[in-house]
């Protein structure tokens, strides 16, 4: 009893509610449980399927049981019709009528009838989760809320089911009501998948990158140095993929560029202590000063006294923009 207590109540570290409800559902049955039954008693918490039932009976179920006059709705809740005028038999006999049709459609279809429910229920493992929860500042990066009022889950960007990866690049933290809103065949989100990432021009300078020039790199983006650097160590992160300009890039591509650009920020940093700050960002357009229509983010250190008066930054672009102060 106080080994138990003391591990609840002092050692128990909690990234979901798994543990205590796993105690809970031990001591209800007995001290012994099969997996089966702590699962099913984890889901009675999981609002997320709820919520998916909940659309399923709203939009598929009822929708047909009313056109056929079998059901009404009342706001949220539903009335069978004719249910006062049913005797306790034949109440019986119409609930043994479902479940023979439950019974035949199983045996008929087979286990294949969820398969929807199974796909990407692959557990992700702990070390991934955990950068890709820290990666999201502890957010829903669709919603943005925060993981302190709904917990957060780690989502396949392009689902499993239509040829997405498991990498870093092709997660996301969803809350997880916009995991089960998403669904696992939305491919609308963040990539198109008919610009596949394997995409090149033969005339483009940064499609035919050499190897020997790149820094960095993941699996959709690389970084190289600038040949006209306006600063020592000025660095373009450059999606693998063509696309012309920022606006074009999927989700992951974002998520590619931003994580190399960490990392190479920690490289030159310890290169070179002088460096103080970075200028960021991307030309888009020829009226913005886009000359190679391939997007690259330009990645600029900036160093103390670099240039006399720094306010403004990246406003300096339009001259005398600058100073807002005036």
């Amino acid at each position: 009893m106080q080994d138990i207590r003391k591990y609840i109540e002092e050692k128990m570290s909690m990234s979901h509610i798994y543990q205590p409800v796993m105690i809970k559902t031990l001591l209800e049955l007995g001290g012994t449980a099969h997996k089966t039954e702590i699962a099913k008693k984890i889901l009675s918490y999981d609002f997320s399927q709820i919520e998916y039932y909940e659309r399923i009976t709203n939009n598929m179920v009822g929708r047909v049981l009313r056109k056929n006059g079998v059901i009404e709705k009342d706001k949220s809740t539903y009335h069978l019709l004719g249910f006062n005028k049913l005797s306790q038999q034949e109440i019986k006999e119409i609930i043994v009528l479902c479940e023979l049709k439950i019974s035949d459609y199983i045996k008929k279809r087979g286990l294949k009838i969820w398969e929807h429910r199974r796909r990407n229920r692959k557990a992700v493992p702990g070390s991934i989760r955990y950068t890709v929860l820290k990666r999201a500042k502890g957010r829903c990066e669709l919603c943005g809320i925060s993981k302190d009022e709904k917990a957060l889950e780690v989502d396949h960007i392009v689902p499993k089911n239509k040829g997405g990866e498991d990498t870093l690049d092709n997660y996301q933290a969803l809350c997880y009501t916009c995991n089960a809103n998403k669904g696992d065949r939305d491919d609308t989100d963040f990539r198109n998948l008919n610009a596949p990432y394997g995409h090149r021009l033969d005339d483009c300078i940064f499609c035919s990158i050499s190897k020997d020039t790149v820094l960095k790199e993941n699996e959709l983006a690389l970084a190289i140095y600038d040949n006209f650097p306006i600063t020592k160590f000025h660095v373009l992160l450059i999606p693998k993929r063509h696309c012309i300009d920022f606006f074009e890039l999927s989700q992951a591509e974002i998520n590619a560029i931003t994580r190399l650009s960490h990392e190479i920020k920690s490289e030159i940093i310890e290169k070179d202590s002088t460096i103080d700050g970075f200028n960021i960002g991307y030309n888009i357009g020829e009226v913005a000063g886009q000359t190679i229509m391939h997007c690259h983010m330009h990645m600029i250190p900036r160093r103390k006294n670099d240039v006399i008066n720094p306010k403004g930054g990246i406003r300096a672009v339009i001259p005398g923009k600058a100073d807002y102060t005036n």
